[in-house]
Parts: C-alpha cells; sequence; structure tokens
C-alpha cells in the first residue's frame, strides 16, 4: 500500500462515518469539522495500531533518534542536554507504549469527541511534535559527513544516505515514507489541529459525558496491554516485516541483489570537494565532460534507475533474462510466478532494497562467511537469535607476561660446529582479560526453555546455532559456557537481528533459505510439537 491509496481509504471512511453520525444523529454542528475529526481519528488509531503490533519496533527508533539526538547536541552550546539521551534510550520501550497508546486513545477521543479542548490541545502538541522531529529528519540529508546539523552554513546539497534516521516509523513497519513525505504529512495535518483549537465547540460529541470518559479509560487499559502482550510475552501477530514466517531470505536476497546489479546507471553527480559545488548529468554528456572533474578535486556518485527484475514465460516455465538475452535464474524466476501476479508473457517489477539483503552472519572457521551455508542448507535448521548478550558486569583484570627471548651461538668442539641456544632478555608485557558476568534472569530463558528443546534437534541431526550482534571471541566462549549453549555463535548486525525476530532469545526454525516459523522464548512450544506442527 502507497501513502496515497492510505490517505484515500482513510478519507472514505472518515466521510462515511460522517454521513452515517450526521443522518442518524443531531450531533453535527459543522460538517467540515467533524469530517476532519473522523479523518483525524481514523488515521491516528490506524497509524497507532499498525505500531501497537510490534511496540519494539518504535522502540528501536526512538533509540535511533536518541543517539542522532546525542551526537547532534555534543558539541554545541547545548551540549549540556547531550547526556540525558543515552538515559532516555534505556526507557525507550516504556515511552514507545506511552506514544502508541496515546495516539490510539487520541483517535478515539477526535472520533467520540471526548473532552473537546482538552482534545484539540493534545492533537495539536502532538502534531507539532511530530513535525520537528519529521522536519529534523528530512533536513539531516542536507548536513554532510563530518558536519554538526547546528553548523548552517556547511549544509550541502540534499544526499539520501547523510541521515542516520531515514524514516520516522510513522506507520512502523506497514508503510516506509520517504522523509519529505513524513514532514509533508505533518504539515497538512496542521491545519486541521489548527482548526480544532479555533472550533473545539463545534466539533461533534457522541454518546453521554460517562459513555465516552468509559470508553477512553477502557480503550487505554485494554491497549496498554495488548502492547505489552506483542513484546513481553510473545512474537507481533502481524509482522509487516521482510522477515516473516514463509518469506524465503535465500531467494529474496537474491533478488534484491540481482535487481541492484542490473540497475542502469542513467547520470552521474559531482560535488567539489572544497566547495560542495555539485552539478549531475545524463551519463552520455558526463562521458564527454568527465576530464573536467578530476577525482582530486570532485566527488563522484552514480544515479541508477530504479532496480527493474523481469519475468518471462519460457517452455520450461519461467525465467529471468540475462544481459545476454538467454533465460536464467529457474528457480528465483518460479518463485516470483507465485509471488507476482504474471501480466502476459513478461512482468517487470520495480525491487526495493529490504533488511533481507543485509542477511549476513560470520564466525565460521577462521572467522569466514557462513549466510550462504545457512540460506542453502536444505535440512531444518535452528537459528537463536539475541541482538545483545545481557552482561550484569564486566570484570578487567590485568596479568603480567614473561616473555623468554633466546638467542642461538655457535660453539667450536673439537672439530666440530654446535648451536647452542641461551637467553638473551626477558620481557614483560602486560595483557588485560575480560570476564563477563551474565544475570540469571537472562541466562534462565536459555537454559530452562530454549536449550533443552535445542538439545533434542542436535540429537537428531539438526544444525543449530546462535545469532548475535559483534561481540568479542572471549564474551561468546564465556556465554556459551555459562548458558550451556552448547552450538557455535555466529555475529552480524544488530538492527537486522532485532528485525528477524522480536524476542531476545527468539528461536527460527529454518529450510534452505526459507522462515518456516519463529517463537519468543516463552511461547516456544516443545520439541515434539515442533515435529509434529512444523517439521514435516
Amino acid at each position: 500500500m502507497t501513502i496515497g491509496t492510505l490517505v484515500l481509504s482513510v478519507a472514505a471512511v472518515a466521510l462515511l462515518l460522517t454521513l452515517i453520525i450526521g443522518l442518524t444523529t443531531k450531533r453535527i454542528e459543522n460538517w467540515i469539522i467533524s469530517f476532519l475529526q473522523n479523518f483525524c481519528g481514523v488515521l491516528f488509531i490506524f497509524s497507532g495500531w499498525v505500531k501497537a503490533v510490534d511496540p519494539l519496533g518504535t522502540a528501536y527508533k526512538m533509540e535511533q533518534y536518541f543517539a542522532e539526538f546525542e551526537s547532534t547536541f555534543s558539541g554545541t552550546w547545548f551540549s549540556f542536554l547531550a547526556p540525558m539521551f543515552p538515559q532516555l534510550a534505556e526507557w525507550a520501550i516504556g515511552f514507545s507504549v506511552f506514544m502508541i497508546v496515546f495516539e490510539i486513545v487520541l483517535g478515539i477521543m477526535l472520533l467520540i469527541g471526548s473532552s473537546r479542548k482538552l482534545t484539540a490541545w493534545a492533537f495539536f502538541l502532538l502534531v507539532a511534535f511530530f513535525t520537528v522531529l519529521t522536519g529534523f529528519t528530512f533536513l539531516t540529508g542536507y548536513v554532510p559527513a563530518g558536519v554538526n546539523f547546528f553548523q548552517f552554513g556547511q549544509w550541502g546539497s540534499y544526499v539520501e544516505t547523510n541521515m542516520k534516521v531515514t524514516d520516522c516509523g510513522c506507520f512502523g513497519d506497514f508503510i516506509k515514507l520517504a522523509p519529505f513525505t513524513s514532514f509533508m504529512k505533518d504539515v497538512f495535518l496542521l491545519v486541521p489541529s489548527v482548526l480544532f483549537l479555533v472550533f473545539h465547540g463545534k466539533m461533534h460529541q457522541l454518546m453521554g459525558a460517562g459513555g465516552r470518559t468509559a470508553t477512553v479509560i477502557l480503550g487505554t487499559a485494554a491497549l496498554t496491554l495488548y502492547c505489552f502482550s506483542n513484546y513481553m510475552w510473545d512474537i507481533p501477530h502481524t509482522d509487516f516485516r521482510p522477515f516473516h514466517n514463509e518469506a524465503n531470505i535465500r531467494l529474496e536476497k537474491e533478488l534484491e541483489d540481482l535487481a541492484e546489479n542490473n540497475a542502469e546507471v542513467i547520470a552521474y553527480k559531482v560535488t567539489n570537494k572544497e566547495t560542495g559545488e555539485t552539478a549531475q548529468f545524463p551519463i552520455d554528456e558526463y562521458l564527454k565532460k568527465y576530464k573536467d572533474y578530476p577525482k582530486e578535486e570532485w566527488d563522484l556518485e552514480q544515479i541508477k534507475a530504479k532496480p527493474v527484475v523481469k519475468v518471462v514465460k519460457t517452455a520450461d516455465g519461467y525465467g529471468i533474462p540475462s544481459a545476454e538475452g538467454e533465460p536464467y535464474e529457474a528457480e528465483l524466476a518460479s518463485y516470483l510466478a507465485q509471488q507476482w501476479e504474471l501480466e502476459g508473457d513478461t512482468t517487470a517489477k520495480v525491487v526495493e532494497r529490504s533488511k533481507i539483503s543485509d542477511f549476513e552472519l560470520s564466525g565460521g572457521p577462521e572467522g569466514g562467511d557462513v549466510t550462504y551455508d545457512i540460506l542453502n542448507n536444505p535440512d531444518y535448521s535452528f537459528m537463536v537469535v539475541a541482538y545483545k548478550l545481557y552482561t550484569e558486569k564486566e570484570e578487567v583484570t590485568t596479568q603480567m607476561l614473561r616473555d623468554t627471548i633466546y638467542k642461538v651461538d655457535t660453539v667450536a668442539v673439537e672439530d666440530t660446529i654446535k648451536l647452542v641456544r641461551s637467553i638473551d632478555r626477558v620481557d614483560k608485557r602486560q595483557i588485560e582479560q575480560t570476564t563477563y558476568h551474565f544475570g540469571k534472569d537472562y541466562l534462565d530463558p536459555w537454559m530452562d526453555i530454549v536449550n533443552p528443546v535445542l538439545a533434542e534437534a542436535q540429537q537428531e541431526g539438526f544444525k543449530v546455532f546462535g545469532a548475535t550482534s559483534f561481540a568479542s571471541p572471549e564474551k561468546l566462549e564465556q556465554f556459551q559456557a555459562a548458558s550451556n549453549s552448547s552450538y557455535p555463535f555466529y555475529t552480524g548486525d544488530d538492527i537486522l537481528l532485532k528485525t528477524i525476530v522480536r524476542s531476545n532469545p527468539g528461536v527460527v526454525l529454518l529450510k534452505n533459505g526459507k522462515v518456516i516459523g519463529k517463537w519468543h522464548y516463552k511461547k516456544l512450544p516443545t520439541y515434539d510439537e515442533l515435529k509434529a506442527s512444523y517439521m514435516q
């Protein structure tokens, strides 16, 4: 779904609600204000719900913002604010649940006209806050690397990759909005928010005062419980992320890589390293002028067309044309034929890059990449995901080591020469060793729930492995020993791991690169239940 389709759908629902209220009651004083009430109410309820199914996703987005704010305020006149953001990040999940519930309840209050003046002010302040937030997100695209946001004189041209937070998370993972689109959405919502302030007395009210109050109180309690259920003791029941059940990571990754590699270069953008001056030329024009822009003075950026992949019907089924015009990648083509609605003999679609492209794990022999070994495994395998291994404390101890340096001399003994080794010197050096202490509350789910199930899987010959964020070999070894985890641990990007499953630890069942199922550790079935329901 696109933002345009969403807006039209919300407008249609709002119009229907306005007509029903207007034709069945006498509670509408101003049809425009009532329509805007219903439009904004439905939009906020929907926007809140797609985040309520995954409160951790919103919390992770808040952590990104807090980190960006800390970096932005550091080294400026407002540097005294910077230390508070890491502290706020520790409470990100609490802020997430509060904001989600507040947004949905505010939408309900708009629909029923509860506490009209309070609702009008709350709506205005929330929209104003979001406008500043999304505006900041968009404007960071003008801030080059190494330049602080408040150094306005050093801003350059807009570059999407300059932004540390690439989307505001307004609709969770349901729709990813470009920062400028998010900003314009909030600017648009400022219009009804101001109208509500001025004409709050014209807003319609449904039910009696007691009914409205009861609706708000009960709604707040139910929504809070619902948010808790989607991360405290279960994973989101509706998964908008690319690693949802039935997703084929192997083929989707192959598809996205293929699309990116096949994207045609249509122009070049050059930026002067000293002045920041930029220019963009179509590829034919650039090839004529490239000598005027030496690499010593200018940065070069390729501008590519949207990545498109084509699937064609062949005598044997389906194929993807190669650069030479011959069909190839038959397995991927057949997969796409099942996912896409084919139109005629050729279907072409834009393939956007998702987090699946970042699926990479390392830590195999000599620290090598194990991504394709995992994805190409034709049998069932279990991946235990923990984006972070929580420690209670870390102790660093120093040891003094002695390195004995020997020398070899030649000594003449009678008619022969012998090599004699002797001590040349003894060097002393200090080494630091870190001992990691893992809390019982964190170890218990591994030892009591996860590992007993995985031990049975290992006994039957299935591959089991852990996936965590980048950590030292010493930390991984100590955690394996502390948690009785008798399987290897691989490492990857923590944001990738957070995206795969909203549980720490969480268990993912894979087969040939396909997600068969995934579970919060509190909802992990027994091994016999897994075999009966998922491994057939």
